[in-house]
């Protein structure tokens, strides 16, 4: 997540500034740079790059402008000085590149602190937290624009709201293989489809059964469990008896998915939880715990996977799971998983895969006794932790 906001702050730093390089001298095309600060000293910054280490020379002449992550626009950049840049500092620089390309001469440096990328984030963490919603699309109503939300939370409650999208709302589309905000695509209204995950940032009403949206993301996902029969570590692929289809599905664990192990005793309980089988434990208190948000399962039982949580308890929860590897997954294991939805059903890439969760999976086996439904599908499941990516 981290990297892919890191990614979205330089492409729009670089892109404000080539655009005013531009309308400043069309004749001269000085290049433009981007990087991360990688060390400073007096007279010249090492910038590391996509192409690798670069040294930007500095003179007395170096113009520095410092623009904010919040309002990523070169009009709105004020002035800045050689002291202000530090190390892990993003910075994007005009100048003449050399010839080996391995050095420029500054004419001009553009940065954003990372104190201030630190905050920016923090702050859009903050306002999806307590702004947002998220779920699975139940219903849409063209005339009205609204869409029915249906939520689930960690112990398996269920919540319907109504989402109004206000009239300047602002649409995004997850790109495939990925639930990361900072990659989501531009779309429109007509793009969301009943099953989808989405998430909206807006303002709640007071009973929670109505939202006014200010900016909707969905996507299509679907989650995936089963039992390892092969894997491929040279390929980083893993082959799941999908328990559902009772086929094979390979799965690709790419650069950017997650994988993490739901502890235990955790698993045991929240599963016991949403099956109706707590066996009269309660947390402490007394109280069930607060309801987070999620997604209910579409027909078929397949959960999708990817939704951007707005309390954002599952997805801190899920960050605090041991992380693991290829390496420490073996045959016979029970995972689930979630990716995009494809036409290549045998071949998916993992968006999140979490071990240990076995007590999710065959937990409504048991109780239907191993029949399947109407759909020729075992029955649904529900493993918090695969429903965020925020």
């Amino acid at each position: 997540m981290r990297k892919t906001f890191i990614l979205s702050v330089l492409l729009t730093l670089a892109f404000g500034v080539q655009t005013f390089v531009r309308a400043q001298n069309a004749a001269i095309k000085p290049s433009v740079v981007v990087g991360e600060v990688a060390d400073v000293s007096a007279s010249k910054i090492v910038l590391k790059t996509k192409d690798g280490a670069l040294n930007v020379v500095l003179s007395d002449k170096t113009a520095y402008k410092r623009v904010s992550p919040e309002k990523p626009s070169l009009a709105t950049a004020t002035a800045a000085t050689f002291a202000d840049i530090g190390a892990g500092d993003k910075v994007a620089v005009t100048g003449i590149l050399a010839g080996d390309k391995k050095s420029i001469p500054a004419r001009a440096v553009y940065l954003m602190t990372k104190a201030d990328i630190a905050g920016k984030q923090t702050k859009d963490h903050e306002q999806w937290k307590t702004r947002g919603i998220s779920g699975q699309v139940a219903a849409i109503n063209a005339q009205s624009k609204e869409i029915t939300v249906t939520s689930r939370g960690m112990m398996g409650s269920e919540t319907k709201t109504i989402l109004t999208p206000k009239a300047d709302a602002k649409y995004r589309r997850y790109a495939p293989d990925s639930v990361s905000y900072s990659e989501a695509k531009l779309s429109s209204p007509d793009e969301i489809k009943v099953g989808d995950s989405i998430r909206a940032l807006g303002d709640k009403s007071a009973d929670g059964a109505n939202f006014q949206a200010e900016e909707v993301v969905s996507g299509s996902f679907q989650t995936i469990g089963g039992t390892i029969t092969a894997i491929d570590a040279a390929k980083n692929e893993i082959t799941v008896s999908n328990i559902q289809t009772k086929k094979d599905v390979k799965v690709v664990v790419g650069q950017n998915s997650i994988l993490k192990q739901f502890p235990a005793e955790m698993a045991q309980r929240m599963a016991a939880f949403q099956g109706g089988g707590g066996g009269g434990i309660t947390p402490p208190g007394g109280a069930r715990p607060p309801q987070t948000g999620g997604q209910t399962p579409p027909s078929g039982g397949v959960r999708p996977g990817g939704g951007m949580r707005g309390a954002g308890g599952i997805d801190e929860m899920l960050e605090r799971f041991p992380t693991i590897l290829i390496a420490d997954l073996k045959v016979g294991d029970m995972i689930a998983f979630s990716s995009t939805k494809s036409v290549n059903a045998d071949r998916v890439t993992a968006i999140k895969l979490l071990s240990g969760v076995e007590p999710f999976l065959k937990a409504p086996q048991a109780a239907s006794g191993g029949r399947r439904n109407g759909s020729g599908q075992d029955s649904g499941f529900s493993i918090p932790g695969l429903d965020g990516g925020f």
